[in-house]
C-alpha cells in the first residue's frame, strides 16, 4: 500500500511541479515524497522510478504526437545521430526515471540511525 501511495504521490507531484518549476523539480518531489513516507531503499526507488517511468514517457509521447513527430526527428538525428523519434522518446523517459528514482533512494537514507551504547 505504501509503495502505491508513494508513487501515485510522485507521478501527480510532479506533474503539478513541472508546470511551474523546472525539469529537475522532479527529483526534489520524488526525495521529499519518499522522506515523507519511509519505505526500504529497494521500495522508494522502485516507487520514484515507476512514477516518473509513467509520467515521462506519456508527457514525450504526447508531445511528440501533438506536433505529429517534427521536433523529435530533428532532435534525434542531432543528437543520437540517427532519426528515431521512438528511441529519443525512451531515452527521455529512462533519463526521468533514473533522477527519480535515485532522488527517492537518497531519502530512503536518510533515517536516523541508532547507536546502542552500553
Amino acid at each position: 500500500m505504501k509503495f502505491f501511495l508513494t508513487t501515485l504521490a510522485i507521478l501527480l507531484l510532479s506533474f503539478c511541479a513541472c508546470i511551474y518549476f523546472p525539469w529537475w523539480s522532479i527529483a526534489i518531489v520524488a526525495f521529499v515524497v519518499s522522506a515523507l513516507i519511509p519505505q526500504k531503499p529497494l521500495w522508494s526507488f522502485l516507487s520514484g522510478f515507476v512514477a516518473l517511468l509513467v509520467l515521462w514517457g506519456v508527457l514525450s509521447t504526447w508531445t511528440s504526437m501533438q506536433n505529429e513527430n517534427i521536433l523529435a526527428h530533428r532532435v534525434s538525428l542531432l543528437i543520437l545521430k540517427n532519426d528515431s523519434p521512438a528511441l529519443l522518446i525512451i531515452l527521455t523517459t529512462f533519463i526521468g526515471a533514473i533522477i527519480g528514482g535515485l532522488a527517492a533512494l537518497t531519502a530512503s537514507y536518510l533515517k536516523p540511525k541508532t547507536i546502542v551504547v552500553e
